[in-house]
């Protein structure tokens, strides 16, 4: 296999990972928003079930989680799992991340002082716009680091897709370094990891940098 050869099948790898990164952004993100008001919900049944949640998703490894959700349906209600492993992939990855960004939306949204809230119920605000316009502004400020950290670590995860024989770069990688005895695709992968992680710490970089109004 010549390196051209090699490069354009790692392409198609390199593709179905950005996949399961931007699907699993898309979900986790706004679903952590969710799940972290929930864990803040008046109701006791509510928190109990979030942090159940949110305990079981980061106190288990996200490997086993995928195992689960795509065998699962088949061992449990001797469903067909025909078609099934990209979905079970994004929606493990999706709730895995879901609960680690709730956690860093909780942090954020607890660091706003108390008197703020106060101070817009004064003025006459609802709890969504004191929410929308003061509190969510702020939140998003100061957990970009956090997001950040996040952020780059779903990128290095998503290689942990080949659990479920998901032919991203990573799983290519590896056949093809054991079919042809070579090293080289181990450090195109490396390459790939490296150039995404890069891009997101500079995207994220810009977006603080605007957020930065304070300077």
């Amino acid at each position: 296999m010549t390196f051209q050869t090699m490069l354009a099948t790692m392409a198609v790898g390199m593709l179905r990972t950005f996949g399961v990164f931007v699907l699993t952004l898309l979900g986790s993100l706004p679903l952590g928003m969710v799940v972290a008001l929930l864990k803040k919900s008046r109701f006791a049944l509510v928190r109990a079930l979030v942090g159940a949640y949110i305990s079981i998703m980061r106190g288990t490894p996200l490997m086993l989680q995928l195992l689960v959700w795509y065998f699962g349906p088949y061992y449990l209600f001797g469903w067909s799992i025909s078609g099934w492993r990209f979905p079970a992939i994004v929606l493990g990855f999706v709730l895995n991340y879901a609960a680690y960004f709730a956690e860093i939306y909780r942090g954020g949204i607890e660091s706003i002082p108390v008197g703020q809230n106060e101070a817009a119920v004064v003025l006459g605000y609802s709890r969504t716009q004191t929410f929308m316009r003061i509190v969510l502004p702020q939140v998003v400020k100061r957990i970009m680091p956090s997001v950040t950290n996040e952020v780059i670590t779903l990128v290095k995860d998503t290689s942990l897709a080949f659990t479920l024989a998901y032919q991203e770069v990573f799983s290519l990688a590896k056949q093809i370094s054991a079919s042809q005895t070579s090293f080289m695709p181990f450090l195109i992968a490396g390459v790939f990891y490296f150039v995404a992680n890069y891009a997101v710490e500079f995207g994220m970089g810009l977006i603080e940098k605007v957020l930065d109004y304070y300077r």
